[in-house]
C-alpha cells in the first residue's frame, strides 16, 4: 500500500501554500468540498491504516471496514455522502490514561475510525494554507521537520553565544487552548463556513471515560470552552495554529531584537535562547501567555545558563560536560538519564519472564526498540548512554536466556558477547554512534 501523497493531491497543496504563502492576508472560500473529495478520503484512509491504533467509541476496527458488506469502497463512498449533503456529526472521543516517562498519567483521546479519516481528509486541505504562514523556529508536528531539527537549533545557538535559557513549561496546553480564539485564528485564514462548522464540531465533541466501577462517563461536548483532546489527528495543526499566536507576538514586540532572544518551539515545549536578560524575556513569555489564555507551569519553567546548569529539552540534556579522561570541560548535548531509564524499561518489558515467544521474535523486538531510540538519540555525547544501555540489554538477555535453557548462574559463559551480538543478532548502539562535534567551554 503505497503511502506517497498521489500527485493530484500534491498539486492541491502546493497551489494553496503558493497562494497562501503570496497572500498573507487571503481567506480561503472554497475548502469544505475538497474535504469529501473520492481521491483525499481514500488517501486520508491509508495514512489512518498505517498508523493502526485500537478502535474508538464504536468499537470499528480497520479490519471491520474492509470486511464489510461493500468492502472499503463502499464505507468511504457512504462517508463522502454524510460529508457532502452535511449530515456528517462526530462521535464522542474514547479517553484513556497513559502512564508518562516522569510519572503520572496522560490522557489520550482515541477518536473512531471515520472521525480519524474525515480529520486526516481536513488536515490535507487546509495544513498547506497554515504552513505557509508558521515561523521557521516551530518544529512540531510539521512536515518535514522534527524535534531533532529543534534539538539542533537550540544546540548551535548555545554554541553561538546565546547561553542564557528560558526552559519553559505550558501547563495543559491541549486541554487550556480556548476555543473561541482558536477559531479566531482558525478563521483568520479560512472563511468558507462549512469548514468551519466541521473543525469546530470536533473541538465540542464529548469525551467518554469509563470510571473505576466500570461506568461510562461524558465531559465536555457542546458546554465546552477549551481544549483539544490530544490524540485526535487534527489536534497538533490546531495546537500549532494556536501557539503561533505567541511566536508572532514576539515578533511584533520585536524582543528578538530588543532582548537578543529567541523562541525555538516544538508543540508545548519551547526554550527561549538568550545573550542576556533572560528574567525579562521570561516576564515577557509571563505577559504573552496570559493574553492568550495559556499559562506557565511556574514549578518547571526556570532560567539556567547552559555553560553552567544542565536542563532538559525534547529528551537531551544540555549543558556543561566533562572528558572522564583530562578532565577538561566542555558544552556538550546527550540524551537524558530520563530517557536512558526508560529504554531501559522498554527493554524489560520485552525480557520479561513471561514473554514465551521464540527467541528470533524476542530479540527482533528488542532491535526495534533499540533502533527506534539510537536513530532519535544520534547527536552529542553518546557512548556513556549507548554503553550504559548496550550494558544493560546484554545483561537482561542473559538472564532472560538462562532462565528459559535453565541454565544456573547469570549466563554468562555459555551466552557469550559473540553469541549475543553475532549468533543472535542483537543490535548494538556503540556500533552504530555517529561521530558529533564537541566544543569546549571558554
Amino acid at each position: 500500500m503505497s503511502l506517497a501523497t498521489p500527485e493530484k493531491i500534491r498539486t492541491l497543496q502546493r497551489k494553496l501554500y503558493v497562494k497562501a504563502k503570496k497572500e498573507p492576508a487571503f481567506r480561503f472560500y472554497l475548502l469544505y468540498d475538497k474535504v469529501w473529495r473520492a481521491d483525499i478520503l481514500e488517501h486520508a484512509y491509508r495514512l489512518c491504516r498505517s498508523k493502526g491504533g485500537a478502535a474508538g467509541v464504536d468499537g470499528v476496527t480497520f479490519a471491520d471496514i474492509e470486511a464489510g458488506e461493500g468492502g472499503l469502497e463502499s464505507w468511504l463512498s457512504t462517508l463522502a455522502a454524510e460529508l457532502r449533503e452535511e449530515r456528517y456529526r462526530p462521535q464522542a472521543v474514547r479517553r484513556v490514561m497513559i502512564p508518562k516517562p516522569d510519572g503520572g498519567e496522560r490522557p489520550l483521546g482515541i477518536p473512531v475510525i471515520r472521525d480519524r479519516v474525515v480529520q486526516r481528509a481536513a488536515k490535507l486541505v487546509v495544513e498547506p494554507i497554515f504552513e505557509a504562514d508558521f515561523e521557521p523556529n516551530a518544529y512540531g508536528y510539521r512536515p518535514g521537520r522534527g524535534a531533532l531539527d529543534a534539538v539542533k537549533e537550540v544546540q548551535g545557538a548555545i554554541l553561538r553565544g546565546e547561553s542564557h535559557v528560558v526552559d519553559a513549561d505550558l501547563s495543559q496546553y491541549f486541554d487550556t487552548i480556548p476555543h473561541a480564539e482558536l477559531m479566531k485564528s482558525v478563521a483568520r485564514r479560512i472563511s468558507d463556513g462549512k469548514m468551519l462548522r466541521l473543525i469546530k464540531m470536533w473541538l465540542k465533541v464529548p469525551v467518554e471515560e469509563t470510571n473505576g466501577k466500570g461506568r461510562k462517563t461524558y465531559t465536555g461536548g457542546k458546554g465546552s470552552t477549551k481544549g483539544t483532546p490530544q490524540g485526535g489527528v487534527i489536534s497538533p495543526l490546531l495546537a500549532n495554529i494556536y501557539i503561533h499566536r505567541l511566536l508572532k507576538a514576539w515578533k511584533k514586540f520585536d524582543l528578538e531584537s530588543r532582548l537578543k532572544a529567541r523562541i525555538i518551539n516544538y508543540a508545548d515545549d519551547l526554550v527561549i535562547v538568550c545573550r542576556d536578560q533572560p528574567e525579562e524575556a521570561l516576564a515577557w513569555l509571563k505577559w504573552i501567555t496570559e493574553r492568550l489564555g495559556l499559562r506557565l507551569n511556574e514549578a518547571k519553567t526556570c532560567i539556567r545558563d547552559a555553560r553552567q546548569e544542565s536542563f532538559d529539552f525534547l529528551g537531551y540534556t544540555f549543558g556543561p560536560k566533562i572528558y572522564r579522561r583530562t578532565g577538561w570541560q566542555y558544552y556538550g548535548v546527550a540524551p537524558s538519564k530520563k530517557r536512558v531509564k526508560r529504554i531501559k524499561r522498554s527493554i524489560r518489558e520485552i525480557l520479561s519472564p513471561g514473554n514465551h515467544a521464540p527467541v528470533g521474535k524476542v530479540v527482533g523486538a528488542v532491535n526495534r526498540k533499540l533502533r527506534g531510540w539510537g536513530a532519535y538519540f544520534s547527536i552529542g555525547t553518546l557512548d556513556p548512554a549507548y554503553r550504559a544501555v548496550d550494558t544493560y540489554t546484554r545483561l537482561l538477555l542473559r538472564q532472560f536466556l538462562a532462565r528459559r535453557h535453565k541454565v544456573p548462574g547469570r549466563g554468562t559463559r555459555r551466552f557469550s558477547f559473540q553469541y549475543l551480538h553475532e549468533d543472535l543478532g542483537l543490535v548494538r548502539l556503540r556500533d552504530r554512534r555517529r561521530v558529533s562535534a564537541s566544543h569546549a567551554l571558554t
